[in-house]
């Protein structure tokens, strides 16, 4: 039997990069799981092909909007209330100066962590409904650590928030028997850098960090999903509140 058997994932930016293969860890194992994206083609592409292995649903929302968000809520209350695992892990990271942030960018951030703030209490009722459960947060290690290459206010803001609400809601819903930790990454060969490097440059420019990590490296959604798939299980069941650094070493020391 697998470590996930009968248990259904939420994986909120669950279409491509580290959520995906979270998800396909937690189906791999036994699990179902509901994607939810913003890109209709990748969430299709992801259901289909975790479909082959198990159970998996889609659902598309932007959630910066705030009626997708709604809507989102209403839909996993009506048919995914039974659903005892959540991986908060949709993001999107544009280096910025603070000096030229406009409100429209703040308000980027902003409105994601709110969005996992809110889904998160819905799926938590479900939870609690259940007997338990448990919830990880992608965090970052800009959330700990500023590095002036990448200048990143918002989105360590954002990330920082997920960091609190992690803490927050360990000693919430620690007497519901709901476990919430977070993990926080350095840089990891993921989609999220598509958004400013170009396309025919998206390999070179992410090897050009491998000297950043003491070994040697950027990181794999493998490895991230490696830690998240283990604060889901039962084998962290006595671990709640823990922002685990899996960052080839950086917060140990840079080269």
């Amino acid at each position: 039997m697998g470590a996930f058997e009968g248990r259904k994932l939420i994986a909120v930016g669950g279409s491509s990069g580290m959520g995906r293969q979270s998800a396909e860890d937690v189906i791999a194992a036994g699990g179902s799981a509901v994607i939810i994206g913003r890109d209709q083609a990748r969430v299709d592409d992801t259901v289909n092909t975790l479909s082959k292995s198990g159970e998996a649903w889609g659902i598309t929302a932007d959630l910066a909007n705030r009626d997708d968000v709604r809507r989102v809520q209403d839909t996993l209350a009506a048919e995914h209330a039974d659903a005892t695992l959540l991986v908060n892990s949709a993001g999107f990271f544009i280096p910025k100066a603070f000096l030229d942030y406009e409100g429209a960018d703040y308000d980027a951030y902003l409105e994601l962590a709110r969005s996992a703030f809110f889904l998160t209490q819905t799926v938590t009722r479900g939870m609690i409904s259940a007997g338990g459960g448990a919830i990880v947060n992608i965090g970052s290690m800009w959330a700990h650590q500023a590095i002036a290459a990448t200048p990143a206010t918002g989105y360590s803001m954002g990330k920082a928030a997920l960091h609190a609400l992690t803490h927050n809601l360990a000693m919430e819903l620690a007497e519901h028997k709901i476990r919430v930790n977070a993990v926080a990454p350095a840089v990891v060969a993921t989609p999220l850098y598509e958004a400013f490097v170009p396309k025919d440059q998206f390999e070179a420019t992410l090897d050009s960090f491998n000297g950043f990590h003491p070994l040697g490296r950027v990181g794999t959604p493998k490895d991230i999903a490696s830690a998240v798939t283990y604060l889901l299980s039962d084998d962290a069941s006595w671990v709640t509140g823990t922002i685990l650094n899996v960052d080839g070493g950086v917060m140990a020391g840079r080269n």
